[in-house]
């Protein structure tokens, strides 16, 4: 067949592709977890445990991995070895600056995966800042080396994506300039990084807006939004995108990543589960694999998850208190937005203490075994009332009160 001709076919059905994401609605989960949550202090990851948690995204069923950064790192290839052959369902990405050793390095170390199963994803700062202080490039500079890059990338992968570092602090005019460049080089995929997470999502969904007005090639890719937590709005931020018609989200398990982490995949998730009447979209996510992927994420990391951390926090579907113990006793739905088995997490827990009251108290009583009445379910929780700051209630400790009051 004519190389010319192949091109082309394979141009068309690329083409074909993206505009069945388009018009699917579906919104597509890019996790980064492997390489933008591991660039938390402290986070650090084995190549093992890194395909240990890229099993467990395929598992969960996000549409790509960000597996890595080649030119790094050796860790980082030998993390993507790993994966590849092994990591079959998702895309797996390889990010690059916008260097052509860089596409290189992500080319030796994704062979062997299918093409339509490897991709690079490829940044360049354009921002004032970043053009003046980083890359001391003008504007025309950094258009050269974008479309140079990406070209050249999409000479060899199918999958390109392009993403302008600082997005959110870059001139409007010129960002929409980048992404033109980019997509008639050979992008297939556009991202909004906030790169220092400092948007608010009206911000947020007036930048989506415009970027898709000021961009008419947008029709030939997918739009994908990156957001950091600095203001505690990542994930606000990227549901507000989502509204404006973002088709990808890049997050990370747990939320985490530098300074004060990412957007987290699993409230994101959650909340366009809850709310797909609000959305109108949909996802591929297995909810149910969400709070063991937060489980497993935190304890191969070693970052401990707050307990009060959605979805995989330890005391989300806990409770102390008698009114709210009361309720969930007679119909969980009273005090918890969804339950437990849909995300795959632990059983409701009754937490006896202060503020328990009777009948969370006569509930594990029974479930012991313990002998008992009104009067002395009533003395037990005076007892418990009494109990210095910070006790913990464990089952030793009621059937000792139980005991000393009958």
């Amino acid at each position: 067949m004519d190389r010319t001709f192949r091109q082309r076919l394979e141009d068309r059905v690329r083409q074909a592709i993206i505009s069945r994401h388009r018009r699917s609605g579906v919104v597509l989960f890019s996790d980064t977890t492997l390489r933008d949550g591991e660039q938390m202090p402290g986070a650090t990851l084995e190549p093992h445990e890194k395909l240990q948690i890229a099993l467990a995204l395929e598992r969960a069923g996000v549409h790509s991995l960000d597996a890595g950064f080649p030119a790094s790192s050796e860790a980082d290839v030998e993390a993507i070895r790993l994966m590849v052959g092994r990591v079959r369902g998702p895309v797996l990405t390889a990010l690059c600056r916008t260097v052509r050793s860089d596409v290189d390095a992500a080319d030796r170390a994704l062979e062997g995966n299918p093409v339509h199963k490897r991709g690079v994803s490829l940044f360049c700062g354009t921002s004032p800042l970043h053009r003046t202080y980083k890359l001391g490039k003008s504007r025309a500079e950094i258009l050269k080396l974008i479309t140079e890059t990406v070209g050249y990338a999409a000479e060899r992968f199918r999958i390109v994506a392009f993403s302008p570092e600082d997005a959110s602090r870059t001139e409007l005019d010129f960002l929409c300039e980048c992404y033109r460049e980019a997509i008639r080089a050979g992008a297939t995929t556009i991202g909004f990084p906030d790169t220092v997470g400092l948007l608010t999502p009206e911000k947020a969904r007036d930048f989506i807006r415009r970027i898709q007005d000021g961009v008419p090639e947008i029709e030939r890719a997918l739009l994908a939004v990156h957001f950091h937590n600095d203001l505690g709005l990542a994930v606000a931020n990227t549901l507000a995108c989502i509204a404006e018609g973002a088709n990808v989200v890049q997050c990370t398990v747990n939320g985490i990543g530098e300074r004060a982490g990412n957007a987290s995949l699993e409230e994101v998730v959650m909340a366009l589960t809850l709310h797909q009447d609000q959305y109108g979209r949909t996802h591929r996510v297995d909810t149910r694999m969400l709070a063991p992927l937060c489980r497993l994420t935190a304890e191969l990391t070693g970052i401990v998850l707050p307990l009060m951390k959605p979805v995989g926090g330890a005391n989300i579907f806990a409770t102390e208190a008698g009114i709210h113990q009361d309720g969930l006793l007679k119909n969980p739905d009273t005090y918890l937005p969804f339950r437990p088995e849909l995300v795959g997490g632990d059983e409701i827990r009754l937490v006896l203490g202060r503020h328990s009251g009777r009948r969370a108290v006569a509930h594990r009583l029974q479930g012991l075994g313990i002998p008992h009445h009104d009067a002395s379910v009533s003395r037990i929780v005076e007892r418990l009332k009494l109990l210095p700051k910070g006790t913990v209630v464990d089952d030793a400790l009621l059937q000792q009160i139980a005991a000393e009051v009958h």
